[in-house]
């Protein structure tokens, strides 16, 4: 079953952010590495541990791109095209087509029946 393997926060203010998820969670907030990062984007490793201190979600954190951006989770699914086209088929949308992340696997955003967006990422470690 597909499940919720990665969540992006975006924020207007990467600092304030930053501290109140901190502040509020106990999450640890990393500047990623350059690699990993679209060209021009700054981006920001969420760490997250269970109540039993073992790693959790991962999860991003990046400058807001459009003002109604909101929190997207990535469900991890075999093949971005197979998803991006049933997701079409049941009356959603693929806002963002699939995208590489180097070295990592591709990732696509979609909105569902009630405009509601969600993202899906399919592993890959040779995409370039």
């Amino acid at each position: 079953m597909q499940t919720i393997v990665y969540f992006q926060i975006p924020a207007d203010d990467i600092e304030r952010s930053k501290e109140f998820y901190n502040q509020l969670f106990g999450w640890k907030i990393d500047k990623s590495p350059e690699s990993n990062t679209p060209e021009g984007t700054e981006n920001w490793t969420v760490t997250t541990t269970d109540d039993k201190g073992n790693k959790a979600l991962a999860g991003g954190m990046s400058k807001r791109a459009m003002p109604q951006q909101q929190i997207t989770n990535f469900i991890d699914v075999k093949s971005i095209d197979e998803y991006s086209s049933k997701s079409e088929k049941l009356g959603g949308k693929v806002v963002v087509p699939k995208t590489v992340v180097p070295g990592m696997g591709y990732y696509a955003v979609c909105v569902d029946t009630e405009n509601n967006s969600f993202g899906i990422f399919e592993s890959n470690e040779n995409a370039k």
